[in-house]
């Protein structure tokens, strides 16, 4: 017989069906009268499925009374209507098949409670808990989302390099690829000489997709990436990880506001998705992990989003009256704390911060006519600040060989990117949002570590 879902059963409520059932006992417990109850877990949703073993099963006192928290199970049997209370239905086993089991002395997850770090240790085991199954399912939402809201908008889905011969932020921290042994790498006047590597000079993981995501955008109109970026930062934040997601959008013939305009409409669909098909496990993270993550989504999807620039912004922060660990002026950088300040204090709601000084941002965002400041902007949520940054992309060749240069950032290794503002160049914006950042927002997990099945952090590569 086919396999049902846990999920579906539980739904449908169809009592008198004859079902199989595949999943890992959560619980079981003996009660008088010659039956126990196992409560299955197959993934599907957060709740269990409530099996009914009674002892006229052939393998009921050789193997189901046996059985132990972890162990895979095939059920068969009937659905009934439960008379037990927060449950609808049943399942009256017929056949109980026990597909592996665990050994009790050694299974790590025994207790009901684990803290989040020690779950950690055991990456490929904590999906079977309760918080990690729902945030999986939260995150596949998600993913499901965004590729619904650009495709429902004729966005085509570009693959991106993940190696990559050049570092969009034009000073990041990147990875090295290389096929050369490092203990006996071939040196040129003392410096490795890559011309011997595999691809005949260095080679990275990408920090983004975006540059490529360009060249597309001026051919085909719209495009979108959603895949792995990685940063070397040596830093155990609970707000960074070495490999992340990223989700790229970039639109030929659109402007600043059009950027704007796109990315605040993305945020509503992604938030209004999840309250709709995840709510079950959206209010085990508000009772169990954020008591206002669903009140901030249903909120943040009715607001409109405050718009202001960079310098309307520091005229604010300057007069604040509250003790911040960065001080403000025009120039800086704006932190978390600024912006999660501008957010739940002074406006009540998102914010788009627009216009930053281009001393503080790379050196493709459009340069403004005050030659000053640039077209980027920064979209801002309660409890985190930055969710997406984004800009006006520059379109002109010189202004960008300019910037370039100012930079000291070698034009050569960036000449297909400058020869797109020489061939048919056209106004084009786009954004980025770390997708772990979003899945972190929506759960109300603290930590980032917590929304990605296997992080990878400095010092760990266990899993």
């Amino acid at each position: 017989m086919k396999r049902s879902r846990i999920v579906n059963i539980l739904a449908s409520q169809e009592v008198g069906a004859t079902v199989t059932v595949a999943g890992w006992l959560r619980t079981k417990r003996e009660s008088k009268g010659g039956f126990c109850f196992i409560e299955l877990n197959d993934g599907s949703c957060l709740r269990n499925l409530q099996v009914i073993a009674e002892e006229r099963l052939s393998n009921y006192r050789e193997e189901v009374l046996r059985l132990q928290t972890g162990s895979a199970l095939r059920v068969s049997g009937t659905v009934l209507e439960s008379p037990g209370r927060g449950q609808a239905v049943e399942l009256r086993a017929e056949v109980i098949e026990l597909l592996g089991e665990t050994d009790p002395e050694s299974y790590p997850l025994q207790k009901k409670r684990h803290s989040f770090e020690f779950l950690r240790t055991i990456a490929h085991l904590r999906p079977r808990t309760n918080t990690f199954g729902a945030v999986a399912r939260v995150r596949n939402a998600i993913s499901f989302a965004v590729h619904r809201f650009f495709q429902e908008r004729g966005f085509i889905y570009l693959h991106t390099p993940i190696i990559t011969g050049s570092d969009c932020e034009g000073a990041g921290a990147m990875f090295r690829v290389t096929t050369l042994e490092l203990d006996r790498a071939p040196l040129l006047d003392g410096h490795v000489d890559f011309s011997m590597d595999f691809f005949g000079s260095p080679a990275n993981l990408t920090v983004s997709g975006q540059l490529e995501a360009e060249a597309y955008a001026l051919a085909m109109g719209d495009v979108y990436t959603f895949g792995p970026t990685f940063r070397a930062e040596n830093s155990n934040t609970p707000r960074h990880l070495a490999e992340f997601w990223m989700v790229e959008p970039e639109m030929a013939f659109c402007d600043l506001d059009g950027n704007v305009e796109l990315a605040t409409d993305f945020l509503k669909f992604v938030f209004s998705y999840v309250l709709d098909q995840c709510r079950e496990d959206m209010e085990f993270f508000k009772r169990f992990i954020d008591p206002t993550c669903v009140d901030t989504l249903e909120k943040l999807i009715s607001q409109d989003f405050e718009r202001l620039s960079y310098t309307e912004a520091v005229q604010i922060l300057s007069k604040a009256e509250e003790s911040f660990e960065f001080p403000v002026d025009w120039g800086c950088d704006i932190q978390a704390e600024h912006e999660r300040y501008l957010c739940e204090k002074v406006f009540h709601r998102p914010l788009v911060l627009t216009d930053y000084p281009k001393t503080i941002k790379p050196f493709y965002m459009k340069v403004n006519r005050d030659k000053k400041t640039v077209r980027a902007m920064d979209v801002l949520v309660p409890k985190i600040g930055e969710i997406i940054g984004g800009s006006q992309r520059e379109d002109d060749y010189q202004t960008l060989l300019d910037r370039m240069n100012e930079l000291e950032i070698n034009p050569d290794a960036y000449r297909w990117y400058l020869e797109l503002r020489k061939f048919g160049s056209a106004p084009h914006s786009g954004f980025g949002l770390g997708f772990e950042r979003l899945v972190q927002f929506v759960t109300g997990m603290s930590n980032i570590r917590d929304v990605i099945p296997f992080p990878r952090t400095p010092g760990n590569i266990s899993f």
